[in-house]
């Protein structure tokens, strides 16, 4: 049973008027556990849709959608959040950033858990969080009290990283995750991400405009064009994928030129 099936899904905003927009065409996907498949295409190829009509941000116009085998189509977003983890390009988001760092992972490690009246991190918690923050390397293992507002873009985002995958979700959902982060952190990032889904083989959607970040990383590549999929790769022929012979790829596959902030990436 595959952890993620779309099957046939359609979205057009605005139809039937002058800022009709046709979002999805058709878009078959099929995930299986472990998957870790980045997504890459031009602006306005649909990948961004792609996440929010998963989450239950937008009604699926037609087709269908499975998380592990249960149809959330038309489950309201709040019941199906539970399956989902999502770090979004803005690092302002996913985090509370009048909340400290031990308050923030607290709730993510209570998300979806029947609430008590019991309140405040036991001593185990907070030994538990000096630990995973450890593995990051950012020094915020000794900042537990310090509230996220204070951090940087890329702090935040290792932080919401964890947070997103603490409850070992059904499928982690990156959306341009690091392309508000300078290059240096965007890397540390990446390697974080990397690490975390092979390591607990997270069920993995990764868009990125980056693509020698595409080729490099997961076991998958997919390349959307006005909302369709135009080019789907795995195993050893992603694994022999160069940037040139994408860029082919898509001339061949696609009457759209690559946006430069595409092209430039390296």
């Amino acid at each position: 049973m595959s952890m993620l099936e779309i099957n046939n899904v359609y979205k057009t905003f605005n139809p039937g008027t002058i800022n009709e927009k046709k979002a999805l065409q058709g878009v078959n996907l099929s995930l299986e556990a472990g998957d870790f498949v980045t997504v890459i295409g031009g602006n306005g190829a649909g990948k961004s849709t792609i996440l929010n009509m998963i989450t239950g941000v937008y009604p699926v116009d037609r087709g269908t959608i499975s998380i592990d085998g249960v149809d959330i189509t038309k489950m309201p977003d709040y019941k199906r959040a539970k399956y989902f983890g999502r770090v979004f390009q803005d690092p302002m988001m996913g985090t509370a950033a009048d909340m400290q760092i031990e308050e923030n992972l607290a709730l993510a490690l209570r998300r979806g858990k029947r609430r008590t009246l019991k309140s405040g991190i036991t001593g185990k918690e907070r030994a538990m969080f000096k630990e995973m923050l450890a593995t990051l390397d950012l020094g915020l293992e000794d900042r537990l009290t310090s509230k996220v507002g204070l951090l940087s873009g890329g702090q935040r985002q290792a932080i919401t990283l964890l947070m997103a995958t603490m409850q070992s979700p059904k499928l982690l959902m990156l959306d341009e995750h690091t392309a508000a982060l300078d290059p240096q952190t965007a890397a540390k990032v990446l390697t974080l991400t990397n690490q975390l889904v092979t390591r607990d083989r997270i069920t993995t959607l990764m868009i990125t405009h980056n693509m020698k970040d595409a080729i490099t990383y997961g076991n998958r590549l997919i390349m959307m064009s006005k909302g369709r999929i135009i080019f789907d790769v795995s195993g050893e022929e992603k694994a022999n994928l160069t940037i040139d012979g994408l860029i082919h790829k898509f001339s061949e596959s696609s009457d759209e030129m690559l946006s430069d902030r595409t092209l430039l990436q390296d």
